[in-house]
């Protein structure tokens, strides 16, 4: 091989091993800030949900690029289904439920638009239990995003055949980690298995250290409306306004979103409860 070969070869190794490099510090760095997004804290524990609210679309599309670079991450794929789930019931859902009663056409035209993110959220859960099957996050916020769209296309036949995968996803994230999230997962079963309602609420609220708005907005939504308990009804949701949002900092958000859904609810008692 002549010098001038063998200075070429050299090169393109250089070359190549410098791509190469750079391609691998690309991947750590996309890893690393799907890692720092994943953990959710920063808004977790905002006390206002309004800037939350302006800032979520900017992080979830951050999100969804750096999917595109790294389309196997498991923490990004989590983030995606916990975020599109949280944005779309915290503001786009309540919005069209709080719109129906003045304008019809807008709560549809929000309804949709929760619709197409609850299921993108779910497609990136399924995405993410591709390759982590036993990740309990990824187990509950499937099962979250599903089944809340699932619940907006009643009148759609084809969507309650999901309902099984529902149940399948919430019941193994129950087997996995019954205390994830504080209790979200026994939460979740108030809504969706009335006959053991209550005793999902004694153990999320024991689970979450005590009252939780969330917990208590959802036993007075799923229960006392279906057994027409006004009384209950109201009691529950005053308890969830009186709960201090600051007493869990790391869940603020969570609880002034609840506590939002509690005023909407309490004013809806007369169209709710018969006299």
């Amino acid at each position: 091989m002549s010098p001038f070969a063998a200075a070429q070869r050299g090169l393109a190794a250089a070359l190549l091993a410098l791509c190469v490099g750079a391609c691998s510090l690309r991947q750590v760095a996309v890893d690393s800030m799907g890692e720092a997004i994943a953990g959710g804290g920063v808004f977790a524990a905002d006390d206002d949900p309004e800037l939350v609210r302006a800032a979520a679309p900017f992080s979830l599309k951050l999100v969804e690029s750096l999917l595109v670079e790294s389309p196997r991450n498991r923490a990004l794929l989590l983030a995606a289904a916990r975020g599109f789930t949280q944005y779309a019931y915290a503001f786009v859902q309540q919005d069209a439920e709080e719109a129906e009663a003045q304008d019809l056409a807008r709560a549809r035209e929000l309804e949709e638009r929760a619709r197409r993110l609850y299921r993108r959220a779910r497609d990136y859960g399924l995405r993410g239990l591709e390759l982590a099957p036993d990740d309990v996050g990824l187990h509950y916020w499937t099962a979250a995003s599903w089944g809340a769209l699932i619940a907006l296309s009643k009148d759609r036949p084809d969507a309650l055949g999901d309902l099984p995968r529902v149940e399948a996803l919430i019941e193994r994230a129950l087997r996995l980690d019954e205390a994830f999230e504080r209790g979200a997962i026994h939460v979740f079963m108030i809504g969706y298995e009335p006959a053991r309602a209550r005793e999902h609420f004694a153990r999320a609220t024991q689970l979450a250290g005590g009252a939780d708005a969330a917990t208590l907005v959802a036993l007075a939504e799923a229960v006392c409306i279906a057994e027409q308990r006004r009384d209950e009804f109201e009691s529950l949701l005053e308890q969830a306004l009186r709960i201090d949002a600051d007493r869990a900092a790391d869940h603020r958000l969570a609880t002034l979103v609840a506590q939002r859904r509690a005023r909407w609810l309490l004013s809806r008692s007369n169209q709710l409860f018969a006299e």
